[in-house]
């Protein structure tokens, strides 16, 4: 702030010679008399005041921070927030110029904006962290039993990964809580979710045919879900808490039939129908694949009005489950596979829908003719068999019918030395089956055998992998009775392709023709 003397000197020289005429001699009549004061003129420099409090600026601002929590491994590091401040240079500016004008001492307030952070202390929230990591985190499944998985134990480690801290609206405020994050207890449910879900399990009967009752062969059991969106809240509630073990949500579904359920309330009173199947000459393999496919179904119910489904209901074709390598049709060629011989069991089920009249929802045949699905009780071929065999491959094949009648199905399978046994238990409603076969039409001769090499064989060696059929059309007519009038009539269509035989032989062998002759292999079609 300085004097300005030129400037001064002006605005005193030009009193009494301004404002024309008569102001100027006013002004001169003034000053002639009782005088006239004039102001100095003194300037106020920003550019200095300006940069002084720029100076100032430096020790006053401090930035604005927000509280944080972090974990390292499992110690909670906290920093507390800090109050932001600004000194504000233009309006402090205001203020200092009029107190520099006044000429006298005086205190000049500095214009300082503070700025709150929207959290100032997690201090609260830490502790919580702390609370939640002192302990492994413990899932539990109500009414668990003994066969049930679980408890599943989580150590600190493992939870620290999933701690955050979020920010809710409290009111007109912003908190911070400490929860498990969602995302991350999601992907820890998900492989518990396969070990406790199951679905409600029918009990399961055999029908005694003596007392003409139903006995429990095995015990009905409920249903279970876990509710993963369920079990995430129920979790972070319970560790806001300060718990640390916590109930799993499971939802529960009951069994439609219950094992105190008598045949008399199920319909099921007698033996509508039973299907026999024969596999004579079958390799302990395969038997034992029809053996254990067939195990599956033995005391199965099929509702009224529902539609059953093989496939939904064998379960895992491996070796882990009692099934052997044996013979199977895939890729165009009869090969090694786990589980040759199921179609035994599907060709049996469907014979036995067939002729109890029941509508067949979805039936896929076997590529070619095999001539274990059209033995008879003697070992022969019945041609009237022929077109009458269905494949599953679940889930790409199926075979699925409709139980139709107002009363349940009880099927129980039984295996023979060379046969396999399927039986209906329900209460007839007056349907019978008649059936018309076009039999074998449009056959096609199978191609000539196929020789190839296999190295794994000894010179002169020779083993036959596949085997010849002719090819085919059998369209089968059914028509269902019910009470002397026809209930309703259906076609099954089959196309079998002709197939060739192959047969393979050591290197060195010569004449393979000649010597599958010898051998009695890839001979033309037996049947």
């Amino acid at each position: 702030m300085v004097f300005d003397p030129s400037s001064s000197a002006v605005t005193a020289y030009k009193l009494g010679r301004s404002g024309g005429l008569f102001g100027a001699l006013s002004g001169q009549i003034r000053a002639g008399g009782a005088g006239v004061s004039v102001p100095p003129v003194i300037v106020f420099d920003e550019r200095v005041a300006h940069h002084y409090l720029t100076q100032i600026s430096t020790q006053v601002n401090q930035p604005l921070m927000e509280a944080s929590l972090k974990l390292e491994g499992t110690n909670v590091v906290t920093q507390p927030g800090q109050v932001g401040r600004e000194l504000k240079i233009d309006a402090t500016m205001v203020y200092l110029a009029g107190q520099l004008q006044t000429f006298s001492d005086g205190e000049v307030p500095l214009v300082v904006q503070e700025l709150q952070p929207q959290l100032l202390d997690v201090s609260a929230q830490a502790d919580t962290a702390r609370q939640i990591l002192s302990q492994p985190l413990t899932l539990t499944v109500p009414n668990a039993t003994g066969v049930d998985s679980g408890p599943y134990i989580y150590n600190p480690e493992v939870v620290a990964n999933l701690i955050v801290a979020q920010r809710v609206q409290n009111g007109d405020q912003q908190a911070v809580q400490v929860v498990l994050n969602p995302r991350g207890l999601r992907d820890l449910l998900v492989p518990v979710k396969t070990q406790v879900d199951r679905l409600p399990s029918d009990a399961k009967f055999v029908f005694n045919d003596q007392t003409l009752q139903l006995d429990v062969m095995q015990q009905s059991s409920v249903g279970r879900e876990l509710d993963i969106d369920a079990s995430i809240k129920a979790i972070n509630e319970a560790v806001a808490r300060g718990e640390h073990t916590v109930s799993l949500v499971i939802n529960e579904s009951q069994p439609r039939v219950a094992a105190t359920a008598t045949g008399q309330e199920l319909g099921i009173t007698q033996l509508i129908w039973s299907e026999t199947s024969y596999f004579y000459g079958s390799s302990a393999e395969r038997m034992q694949n029809i053996e254990a496919a067939a195990r599956q179904y033995h005391g199965l119910l099929v509702a009224p009005g529902e539609t059953f489904s093989m496939g939904e209901h064998l379960g895992d074709v491996s070796l882990d489950n009692g099934f052997a390598e044996a013979l199977i049709i895939y890729g165009g060629r009869t090969i090694k596979g786990v589980g040759g011989g199921v179609c035994q069991v599907s060709t049996t089920l469907f014979r036995a829908v067939f002729n109890a009249g029941f509508p067949i929802v979805e039936r896929t045949p076997h590529a070619y003719r095999v001539s274990y699905y059209e033995q008879n009780a003697s070992g022969g071929i019945d041609p009237r068999l022929a077109g009458l065999d269905a494949t599953v491959y679940f889930p790409l094949v199926d075979f699925k019918f409709t139980n139709d009648s107002p009363h349940w199905i009880l099927m129980e399978t039984y295996m023979g030395s060379g046969s396999l046994t399927w039986k209906f238990y329900s209460t007839s409603d007056g349907r019978s089956v008649t059936y018309d076969t076009t039999g074998p039409t449009n056959v096609v001769s199978a191609p000539s055998p196929l020789f190839e090499e296999n190295p794994e064989l000894k010179k002169n060696e020779m083993k036959q992998v596949d085997w010849s059929a002719n090819g085919a059309d059998v369209n089968v007519t059914r028509t269902v009775w019910k009470n002397g009038a026809v209930y309703f009539q259906d076609t099954v269509t089959t196309h079998y392709e002709p197939w060739q035989a192959i047969c393979q032989y050591g290197p060195d062998s010569k004449n393979p023709e000649k010597l599958a002759d010898e051998k009695n292999l890839c001979r033309g079609p037996s049947g």
